[in-house]
């Protein structure tokens, strides 16, 4: 039998597959070995070619790297696999680390903001992180510029109570931006620091909201302390309202176009921070048994085999305009199993793409 490692890697690898897919092909299958060998398949039933799956070689080169820079990995079904963030629907398969994985087991919040930070709210972003883990709570952020920047030396000014967790959006190898150095490397010395991109990969554009992603779902909450409107930390605080985290934000003057994103989100609902204290107030009646365990992560909605007549029901169904998955099982009138089977194959064979909130549609 081929090494578990090896296996579920060269699935995550395989073009094609995303966290959606992968948990749906490891319920469906048990296994990532026996997932691999019915690609094929599914994706002809899809009215596709296969995808392309990551040869042996890959997986073993990537293994290797990983194992020379110092790093492990962290798999969606480990038990140390962060509570909070393998709930979410897109959690990472496979997470590369250095540092403690204990940090993540502790309350965590968030914290993002502008990369041209004033130097005001840098200071306050310091200030919070250091009273956030002076109070056991680790301060998760993604090591740019500004504001990141800010709360992970406030989280670590805290000494042997300061934790932070950096997530990055290259390889575990890769420090961007370059003059944050010395910084990625404490944080993977004295607190975690998260990559889920394989090692050597450098920082891509696409990249950036699959790690806020993962910001976002590790913490019970986000704190914004300076954003302008359509920038990535509101990305952040979307998300996190999507996974009905807290959503928090400092308010700022008006006349600063730094401070708009961060009163539009006050103006929309999120919580006004002007202390720790506020926003530990906000979290502590988080009660953290209240999430499953991340053994439990591939509950994924069960998959049964469609006859041709199901597949071509769904498919005309479907087009360019991304439509919510519970709005195909209602107009199918099929069950939930049958229409992730067929919307499974069909991703598989390169003719759907997903979407965020649950939609999908035709490639």
């Amino acid at each position: 039998m081929a090494d578990p490692t090896v296996s579920r890697l060269r699935l995550i690898r395989t073009t094609g597959i995303g966290p959606v897919t992968y948990r749906q092909l490891i319920a469906r299958f048990g296994n990532a070995e026996a997932a691999i060998a019915a690609l094929p398949m599914l994706a002809q039933r899809g009215g596709g070619r296969s995808p392309r799956i990551a040869d042996v070689s890959v997986a073993e080169r990537e293994i290797a790297a990983t194992t020379r820079l110092g790093a492990r990995y962290l798999f969606l079904d480990d038990p140390d696999y962060p509570r909070l963030l393998a709930e979410i629907e897109t959690a990472p398969p496979a997470l590369i680390f250095r540092g403690d994985i204990a940090h993540a087991a502790r309350p965590c919040v968030a914290m993002v903001g502008a990369r041209n930070a004033s130097a005001a709210a840098c200071r306050f972003a310091r200030q919070l992180a250091l009273q956030l883990a002076e109070n056991g709570t680790t301060v998760v952020s993604g090591l740019a510029r500004g504001i990141d920047t800010a709360a992970h030396i406030g989280a670590l000014g805290a000494g042997s109570d300061g934790a932070t967790i950096g997530v990055i959006a290259s390889g575990i190898d890769i420090a961007y931006p370059p003059d944050n150095t010395a910084l990625q490397e404490r944080i993977a010395t004295a607190g975690l620091l998260l990559a889920e991109q394989p090692p050597g990969t450098e920082p891509k554009a696409r990249n950036f909201p699959s790690r806020n992603r993962i910001i976002a779902g590790l913490a019970i909450g986000t704190v914004v302390v300076e954003a302008v409107p359509k920038s990535g930390s509101l990305i952040t605080a979307r998300l996190a309202n999507e996974s009905g985290r807290e959503v928090m934000a400092v308010p700022g003057s008006p006349l600063d176009p730094r401070a708009q994103g961060c009163n539009l989100l006050i103006r929309e609902g999120a919580t006004l921070v002007q202390s720790a204290a506020d926003i530990l107030e906000q979290i502590r009646p988080f009660d953290p048994r209240s999430v499953r365990s991340p053994i439990d992560a591939f509950a994924a909605t069960p998959t049964q085999d469609a006859s041709d007549a199901d597949r071509r029901r769904i498919a005309d169904l479907l087009g360019p305009v991304p439509v919510a998955i519970d709005e195909l099982i209602r107009q199918s009138r099929e069950s939930p199993a049958v229409v992730h089977t067929v919307l499974l194959e069909l991703e598989l064979a390169g003719r759907l793409e997903r979407h965020a909130g649950g939609r999908v549609s035709l490639a």
